[in-house]
């Protein structure tokens, strides 16, 4: 399977994709590497292009030379406090304590450059709002972003800023906050869905070895314990002379031990046997991983309730090999789209569909490699085909696997 990625892209975008994923993370969880860090602090740092409104404050002359040193020293140090933050909100063991104090000293900030140099840097407000929501746990944040208003609506008007001002700058600062708290609240959820999409996928697995081991329990149980007491038994009789019933007993070990052997087999090759459900929770995190987002429906997995073991598995392997193609060799793909439908022949016979497409750079002019053509063949031992190539408008790589529905009994709809 290693090489099946080779059907479509070359060995590069591997390379690219571990860069890619060295330079980003994951939106709610902690950084990485020093290179993530800073990417993230330029990203932030954008946003204090805002600033550029009081300092140009300072560069108009308006004020003494004293104002105008206090005014820039304001401005790094509240630079300096907002940068901090961003890096210890980005760190795994973030300090609730070292972030409130570097939220209350762009407060602090605010105010004193506001009082001393006027309503230009009423735009600090609203920095410090949007770090207070960053700070304050969901229940409080309403109560809190409403005390930031109030602050900067007193200190506008203390300053004489005038209404139109202290309202612009009192708002922007409330509804600043609040976009910030629901997208605190979107990150949140966006980790909790990652954290059980990663459960989902650990407890099927799980439920696959009790499977096995149930059945290997009730497999082998009963035939050792056969094995053991037609043992006992054709040494007694070999111990009385009965050399016959002795060599008949031991004939039937034998069979006992075949038998089990075979059993033993089936157990394990089911254990083997991928499962859709299994392998889109897989997906899921793998993708998550490469920066890809997964797009497919809560119950696809459930489109088929008649599709047999054997096709079902078949389907899974497609499902693995089409994931594994985005994680190893999709350059530039941030969606993969998995959709189930059905499809009927013109003989009549339905078949289950699982498509697969990314929105990558595509095939390009590469041939099949291994892993498709062993996934080709795993297909055509069900009856099923492969179908392979670029996307929709040339973009991407689709992958579409069809397996027949053999226990569906329904007759095929009639053409109006």
């Amino acid at each position: 399977m290693s090489d099946a990625r080779q059907a479509h892209r070359s060995d590069e975008p591997s390379e690219a994709g571990v860069a890619r994923a060295s330079f980003m993370n994951v939106p709610g969880s902690p950084v990485e590497s020093r290179r993530q860090l800073l990417v993230k602090v330029a990203w932030m740092m954008l946003w204090m292009l805002y600033l550029a409104y009081p300092a140009g404050d300072l560069l108009n002359g308006g004020h003494s030379t004293a104002g105008t040193v206090l005014g820039w020293c304001c401005l790094g140090g509240f630079m300096i406090a907002y940068v901090l933050l961003v890096i210890f909100r980005s760190q795994a063991g973030m300090r609730p304590r070292a972030c409130l104090v570097i939220v209350t000293t762009m407060v602090g900030l605010a105010v004193a450059a506001s009082v001393v140099l006027g309503a230009a840097f009423l735009t600090l407000f609203i920095y410090a709002s949007v770090c207070v929501a960053i700070i304050t746990p969901t229940r409080h944040a309403l109560r809190a972003l409403v005390a930031m208003a109030v602050l900067t609506a007193a200190v506008g008007t203390g300053i004489g800023a005038g209404v139109d001002n202290v309202s612009t700058f009192a708002l922007s600062a409330f509804l600043s906050g609040v976009a910030m708290t629901g997208l605190q609240r979107l990150v949140a959820t966006m980790k909790e869905l990652r954290e059980a999409r990663a459960t989902v996928a650990h407890l099927a697995a799980s439920e696959e070895r009790l499977r096995l081991a149930r059945d290997l329990h009730d497999l082998l149980g009963h035939s050792l314990s056969l094995i053991t007491l037609k043992s006992e038994l054709a040494g007694r009789f070999m111990d009385a002379g009965k050399d016959e019933a002795a060599r008949a007993q031991v004939a039937e070990i034998e069979q006992v031990a075949r038998q089990s052997l075979i059993d033993v087999r089936e157990a394990v090759t089911g254990f083997r046997r991928p499962t859709l459900q299994v392998e889109l929770a897989a997906a899921g995190t793998a993708l998550a991983a490469a920066q890809v987002r997964l797009e497919a429906a809560p119950r696809l997995v459930d489109s088929w309730p008649s599709l047999a073991d054997e096709e079902a598995g078949a389907l899974a392997w497609a499902l693995r090999e089409a994931v594994t193609n985005v994680v190893r060799h999709g350059e530039g793909a941030t969606v993969c789209t998995v959709t189930a439908d059905v499809s009927w022949e013109t003989s009549g016979e339905r078949y289950a569909v699982l498509e697969i497409t990314d929105d990558g750079r595509g095939p390009g002019k590469s041939q099949p490699g291994n892993g498709l053509s062993g996934l080709e063949e795993r297909l055509a031992l069900v009856g099923g085909r492969l179908e392979t190539g670029p996307g929709e408008r040339g973009r991407g790589f689709r992958l579409r696997a069809a397996v027949p529905l053999r226990t569906v009994s329904a007759a095929a709809p009639q053409p109006h």
